[in-house]
This record gives C-alpha cells, sequence and structure tokens, in this order.
C-alpha cells in the first residue's frame, strides 16, 4: 500500500511538474505571438546629432509604424560603445530591449581583451541596416585639394600633423592608421570621446584630419567647412558625388561602415525573425530610402545570417591591424 501511495505522489507531482511546463511553453509561445505587446528599447553607444544616430532615429521611426509599438532610442555612450553594449548583453532576451550598433563598436570589441562580453558569444545578430561611405576630411586652413596635396604635406613633415578619432581601438582609429601603413605617411594620433567632439578641432586647425561617416559630414563639406578627400568605399558616394574613392586616388585601401541591429543572445528565434523581417521592410520602403540616400546612406535590411558574416569579417580585418602592430592599443 505504500509503494502505491509512493507511485501515486510521485505521478502527481510528474503530472504538476507537466503542467506547469505546459503552461510556462504556452505562455512564451503566446507572448512570442503578441510580440511587440510594449515600447522597445533600441540602445545608440552614439550621441545625439552624430550619423549613427540619424540614421538610428529615421531606421526606429519605421520600424515603430511596422510593429505597433514605440521605439525609443537610448543614447548611452562611452567605452567605445561597449557600456551600451554591456546593457543590452545583460538585458532580458525578450525582444525589448536591442543594440543599435556600427563597425567602430564591432571593431572596439574586436581589439579590447577585458570587456564583459563577448560579441560573438553574447548577442544574437537581428538585420544589417545601413551601408554608408567613410570619408577623409581635413581642416580647411591647409594647404590642400587632393589627396596627392596632402600625403606630400604628410611625407614633407613627419610627425607634425595630427588626426582625430573617436577613441582608440575604434574603427575611425584603426583605419586611420591603415591609411597611415598604406600612405607611408607619419600623422599622430589624438583620440576623443566620438567623432563629434572632433568636428571642432578639425574646423579650428588643432587637428588636421578625421575620418568620418559621409552621413554627418555632408553638410559640412558641401557647406565648405571641412575639406573633403576621398571616401574608403570600393564606390563614390552619392551624396558627395565629386569626391573619389582611395582607389581613383591610387591607394589599395578600403574600410566599409555599416549600421546593425542586435538582441541578447538568448532571444526567441520568432522574434529574431520577426524583428528582421519589419526592418528589411522598413529599409526598402521608398521614404525610408530616400531620407537616408540624402545623407549617403543606402538602407539594407537582411537576414540575420548576413548580418552575422559581415561581423565576422569586421572582427577578422581588425584584429589583423592590431595583430600586426600591436602599439596602436597603448596609444604608442
Amino acid at each position: 500500500m505504500r509503494k502505491l501511495l509512493q507511485g501515486t505522489a510521485w505521478a502527481a507531482w510528474a503530472a504538476l511538474a507537466l503542467a506547469l511546463c505546459v503552461t510556462a511553453a504556452s505562455a512564451q509561445t503566446s507572448a512570442q505571438a503578441d510580440y511587440p505587446s510594449r515600447p522597445i528599447k533600441m540602445y545608440v553607444p552614439f550621441p545625439p546629432g552624430g550619423g549613427i544616430d540619424v540614421t538610428a532615429r529615421i531606421a526606429a521611426e519605421k520600424l515603430s509604424e511596422i510593429l505597433g509599438q514605440q521605439i525609443a532610442i537610448i543614447n548611452q555612450g562611452g567605452g567605445g560603445g561597449a557600456i551600451a553594449t554591456d546593457t543590452v548583453v545583460r538585458a532580458d532576451p525578450d525582444g525589448y530591449t536591442l543594440l543599435y550598433h556600427s563597425v567602430t563598436g564591432i571593431t572596439h570589441a574586436a581589439v579590447t581583451q577585458d570587456l564583459s562580453y563577448d560579441w560573438l558569444r553574447d548577442l544574437a545578430p537581428v538585420s544589417l541596416i545601413a551601408r554608408f561611405a567613410p570619408v577623409m576630411i581635413v581642416t580647411p586652413s591647409l594647404p590642400v585639394k587632393t589627396m596627392a596635396d596632402f600625403i606630400a604635406l604628410l611625407k614633407a613633415n613627419p610627425g607634425k600633423y595630427s588626426y582625430g578619432s573617436s577613441g582608440t581601438g575604434t574603427a575611425v582609429h584603426l583605419a586611420t592608421e591603415l591609411f597611415k601603413e598604406k600612405a607611408g605617411v607619419d600623422i599622430v594620433h589624438v583620440p576623443y570621446r566620438g567623432t563629434v567632439a572632433v568636428l571642432p578641432d578639425l574646423i579650428s586647425g588643432r587637428v588636421a584630419m578625421m575620418i568620418d561617416g559621409v552621413p554627418a559630414e555632408t553638410k559640412n563639406i558641401q557647406n565648405g567647412v571641412v575639406r573633403a578627400l576621398a571616401v574608403t568605399t570600393a564606390t563614390r558616394s552619392p551624396s558627395i558625388p565629386d569626391v573619389p574613392t582611395m582607389r581613383e586616388v591610387g591607394l589599395d585601401y578600403e574600410v566599409p561602415f555599416w549600421t546593425g541591429l542586435y538582441a541578447p543572445i538568448r532571444t526567441p528565434q520568432a522574434i529574431i525573425d520577426r524583428l528582421s523581417a519589419a526592418a528589411n521592410r522598413a529599409m526598402h520602403d521608398p521614404a525610408v530610402a530616400k531620407r537616408l540616400g540624402d545623407i549617403g546612406t543606402e538602407g539594407v535590411g537582411s537576414p540575420p545570417a548576413e548580418l552575422d558574416a559581415a561581423t565576422r569579417e569586421q572582427f577578422a580585418l581588425y584584429r589583423k591591424i592590431v595583430r600586426d602592430n600591436p602599439a596602436l592599443l597603448s596609444g604608442q
């Protein structure tokens, strides 16, 4: 009799456990089916007003319309993007906390050893959002009109001039170091907290040069506030069509910039797919394409696998740059 009662009790517990599991699974399925049912936070690790922030806001506006919920932009800079990235990595993987980041943050993660997260392990790719050309700009006070003029000036004055970047170990920093190698010049690195902070010193002539995204600099170039020498992509930017590519000015140099949307790694695949489909639809909307095109940016929208491949490609590129010159990260 005791064994029978024990068996009955275990059966009851098993039935209860199964019922709880079924209930939890049902609740999870329902939550995924209803997604999104409340506003979504999108962390942007850059100050308001910069090129990445502008593209994030254009994307968020259309995504809010498609998903039926507001996507709130949260600008959280610092640490080369690490602070915002860590916030998203630690968030509940429910699709309500997302990261909108660029090549800059991925580069920082690729070459920094002591981060609290592993980008490839802790973040789930959702979609490529936009592509845009980086452009090399110089202060108008320099006596140069072309890239050939600038390279000749640097070679005649090694170590005299400086360039600004968005921080040590960022894509802007390492892309410029790659330019130095390709051009055979010596120009001193001065790190800032974002390219927006570099601009006043560039305009005044305190630093001679910077690489920045075309979206942030189109108006400055058109208004003559800064002088553009070349873009670093394979083709010219439609918003500044008179500016040549690096290859057109004789340098074997190509560095693309893009932005992507990520979620915490355990976010359900159904939610990832919902977000990816919404991003694809948003980025191919004619009005969005027009707004992005006006600032020299191409809307993309992609499956998660395409963003994953692009991310891994950037990891390989910038790790090689640092491996070939490890002193870069020490500020030397």
